[in-house]
């Protein structure tokens, strides 16, 4: 699948009407205020599994901080690691 079409969910994001900024915030308050902003998000999905996929370490993706990404992928890998070992 070429890339233009795989990244084609962007256009849709609820984030498309803020700026940047307000998903690359510099403390509590920031991600909260982000995570409002994709709570009703329609891509929210799709934008958490490629900020996982592309393991991108900052801002707010998918409605999910850094801390909350890091943490998913730790629990994906523990249960990828018990499947395998079943």
């Amino acid at each position: 699948m070429d890339e233009e079409l795989e990244l084609r969910w962007m256009r849709d994001g609820a984030c498309r009407n803020y700026p940047a900024a307000a998903f690359f915030p510099s403390d509590g308050v920031g991600v909260d205020a982000a995570r409002k902003i994709c709570a009703d998000c329609h891509v929210k999905a799709e934008c958490l599994e490629y900020a996982l996929e592309a393991r991108i370490d900052h801002g707010v993706w998918g409605g999910c901080s850094e801390r909350e990404r890091r943490r998913i992928l730790k629990r994906r890998r523990q249960e990828a690691a018990a499947y395998a070992g079943a």
